[in-house]
């Protein structure tokens, strides 16, 4: 198995598992999305919140024709990710435990260095405000002395709070169990930073030479080419896709970003002019798209003439 050669460092990298394709990295996803107009689908549980489903993180799963767009446009390459990963070797797995090591062992002791200047910082802070409250408590007493000689009282009346302030007791600490500190340490989860993945050697900018390599089938029927055409298509004219399987279509179209607009459309891919299209289907997906307020895209893709057709319908009441 040979990959291609000179790979454009600069296209995003599309890691293929399973025949499907994954996007790990944050910032290939922005511009995915910013910049191609690409969006697929967040997968990843987050961390913290791994028992929900509602906000996922990375990775980043495409559609099979957002791939095909990409790979035929030259804007990422494929990788063939569980091959990219070679065996360590015992010396490389001892670097790497070496350096793992030194990097939570340099976390610690900044970790220790703050935990020790916000202790003294705190401990400052309290000998300062014992300090003022001294103040306070003398220039009380010396005012109360005043006061009684100005009035002709006797100091001796005065009471023995006032003239003598007690001094701070030192409170014996409170007994605790000795508990070693604990810290967060941060170890790398990416595998770009070890040396035995390389995904360079494992790189295909071609859907050719990814098919040969039994790496990436799609398309290879009729139907699945018709739906890398039209998405393409609607691609160029600007739009955004989504998958639409749960509005009874093939594609969900939206005039900007989903985050930002609702689809206008639901496409429906139909492979060629003489493929058979049922008046029955017509009526349902008319009556389905009105019900989920938006038209129905027939999109008509014509092999010979290299054209895609399109035919919009939606609901409309008679009499």
């Amino acid at each position: 198995m040979t990959s291609d050669s000179h790979v454009d460092d600069r296209k995003i990298q599309l890691r293929v598992s399973n025949h499907k394709a994954y996007v790990w990295d944050v910032e290939d996803i922005a511009t995915l999305r910013a910049k191609h107009h690409i969006c697929g689908v967040l997968t990843g549980t987050l961390p913290h919140l791994s028992q929900q489903n509602v906000f996922l993180g990375v990775p980043l799963v495409l559609l099979p024709e957002e791939v095909v767009l990409l790979i035929e446009k030259q804007l990422a390459v494929l990788i063939d990710d569980p091959h990219a990963h070679q065996p360590a070797s015992a010396e490389a797995l001892r670097r790497w435990n070496t350096e793992r090591e030194e990097s939570a062992r340099t976390q610690i002791a900044k970790a220790e260095a703050e935990k020790a200047s916000e202790k003294a910082a705190k401990l400052s802070t309290s000998e300062e405000a014992i300090r003022k409250r001294k103040e306070r408590e003398a220039k009380r007493a010396a005012a109360a002395r005043a006061k009684a000689i100005a009035e002709g009282l006797p100091v001796e009346d005065l009471p023995a709070s006032v003239l003598n302030p007690p001094a701070e007791e030192s409170r014996p600490a409170t007994p605790s169990k000795l508990v070693a500190p604990s810290f967060n340490v941060t170890i790398p989860a990416s595998s770009m930073d070890i040396e035995w993945y390389t995904p360079d050697a494992h790189a295909y900018s071609t859907l050719d030479s990814a098919r040969e390599a039994g790496l990436w089938t799609y398309p290879s029927t009729p139907y699945e080419r018709a739906k890398c055409r039209v998405f393409q298509d609607l691609w160029e004219k600007g739009n955004f896709m989504g998958g639409g399987i749960k509005f009874g279509g093939d594609f969900l179209v939206y005039p900007g970003d989903p985050l930002r607009y609702h689809s206008h459309f639901v496409a429906t891919v139909i492979e060629s002019p003489k493929a058979p299209l049922m008046p029955m289907e017509i009526v349902a997906h008319g009556r389905l798209g009105t019900a989920t307020k938006k038209s129905h895209l027939f999109c008509e893709w014509d092999e010979e003439k290299q054209t895609v057709t399109y035919f919009s319908v939606e609901w409309a009441g008679f009499g």
